[in-house]
């Protein structure tokens, strides 16, 4: 139970530590009001193409991301590769629920990555456990007071928390990567989508003579132009003849 529970309670330790070092905020718990609901087509809703041109190519490398989530979330707890009614079904729910968010005035959702270290960390996956944290979370919506208290976490404490879980999605990454043997073809793949992920957000500047909305879809996260270099390249280099004839 405490080694499942370890990330908990370094959370909780490191909050009671920050608040006698007086580093808690609880100005945000003041000023939350205790109730609300969501109130559907709250704004006025107008199409631009603008707008929805980035948002559906961003939404595309979303999908492309839930997939590696769900990947290295069955990988990392359950030793397996995932079903392909597990694929479906998470891209679904993602669609869904980013619809369904629109109406209410919210951005589309992603899959939680970080939770990929946890599992991975915890080795639990089930479905009740999930359904405890999205109650925690309609909670911390309907009751503002109760998101307000939360959000009073120091960044210290969460980044103190996240260190164990990058750690896990870091080594669960590499052992994906590392499951087959890479040739040629896969090592370019990944080391030019590494390097554009990466490189773009380390020298952000590199982008400043493009247009407005190439820096918007582009410049904002490393993780979408590594996709899209990565599908590309996928299209663009042909197999060597050993996996040709494998795949045929």
């Amino acid at each position: 139970m405490a080694k499942t529970s370890s990330i908990l309670i370094g959370i909780i330790v490191g909050y009671i530590l920050a608040f006698s070092l007086n580093m808690v905020d609880f100005s945000l718990i003041k000023d939350a009001s205790w109730f609300s609901l969501p109130r559907p087509l709250y704004f006025s809703m107008t199409f631009k193409w603008g707008a929805i041109l980035p948002m559906a190519l961003m939404f595309i490398v979303t999908a492309i991301e839930t997939v590696g989530d769900v990947t290295a979330i069955t990988i990392g707890g359950a030793g397996r590769d995932p079903k392909d009614e597990e694929l479906s079904g998470e891209v679904i729910a993602n669609g869904f629920t980013s619809s369904l968010a629109a109406i209410f005035g919210g951005l589309p959702n992603t899959s939680f990555s970080q939770n990929v270290g946890m599992v991975t960390f915890t080795k639990i996956m089930s479905r009740f456990v999930v359904g405890i944290g999205s109650g925690f979370l309609i909670l911390a919506g309907l009751i503002p007071k109760f998101g307000a208290l939360i959000a009073t976490l120091p960044q210290p404490v969460i980044g103190g928390a996240s260190i164990i879980i990058f750690s896990q999605i870091s080594l669960t990454g590499i052992e994906i990567l590392t499951s087959e043997p890479l040739n040629e073809r896969a090592k370019i793949i990944i080391g030019l989508s590494l390097v554009f992920g990466l490189g773009l957000t380390q020298v952000p500047m590199a982008m400043d003579a493009l247009p407005d909305l190439v820096k918007i879809i582009f410049g904002e996260s490393g993780i979408v132009i590594a996709c899209f270099v990565a599908v590309f390249l996928n299209i663009l280099i042909p197999p060597n003849k050993s996996m040709a004839s494998e795949i045929h």
